[in-house]
């Protein structure tokens, strides 16, 4: 079941979410808007190997903003720190960002619960755009869990800023 946002904010107050920065005005009917951070990296190389660590640059966002180009993925992140270990986050992008075509987090929405940091996401534009820091870009969705609670504590644990690919690393642990 998904947390109304009442509820969301009962459960910030409780400790049992963390978003921080917390405001009331962020709060959605069942979710709670997500902002902008102030940092974006780009891949050196248009072609990107999933075997490698790929390199990449970090732009910091003016004020004015910094338009995205449709021929770039950009991995931007939230302004806020957000983690439960009793619910499981779901990241989705704002409909009005939707309709400017930004695809704010391409796939992997789906948050493990034990989670904890400021979420990346992986911007792409179908036009030109430009993104400002701190603008209302997506939202996040708390949903109850229904069985016994494994705490996440895989490579992405306490991000800060945006985080590159790293799965490079998952084929060190699979079997030919």
């Amino acid at each position: 079941m998904i947390l109304t946002g009442p509820k969301i904010q009962q459960e910030v107050r409780a400790g049992n979410i963390r978003i921080s920065p917390f405001s009331e005005e962020q709060i959605n009917p069942n979710s709670y808007d997500l902002r902008l951070g102030n940092t974006i990296k780009v891949y050196k190389e248009h072609l990107l190997d999933s075997r490698k660590s790929n390199e990449t640059m970090t732009l910091h966002l003016p004020p004015e903003g910094l338009e995205l180009r449709p021929d770039t993925l950009y991995l931007g992140h939230t302004a806020e720190e957000v983690g439960s270990d009793r619910f499981v986050p779901v990241l989705r992008g704002k409909s009005s960002t939707g309709r400017i075509g930004l695809f704010v987090h391409i796939t992997a929405d789906l948050i493990d619960i034990g989670s904890h940091g400021q979420f990346t996401l992986m911007l792409h534009a179908v036009q030109p755009v430009r993104v400002y820091p701190n603008m209302r870009i997506g939202q996040v969705t708390f949903w109850t869990v229904l069985g016994d609670i494994t705490l996440y504590q895989g490579k992405y644990q306490g991000s800060r800023g945006p985080r590159a690919s790293e799965v490079y690393r998952d084929f060190d642990r699979e079997t030919p």
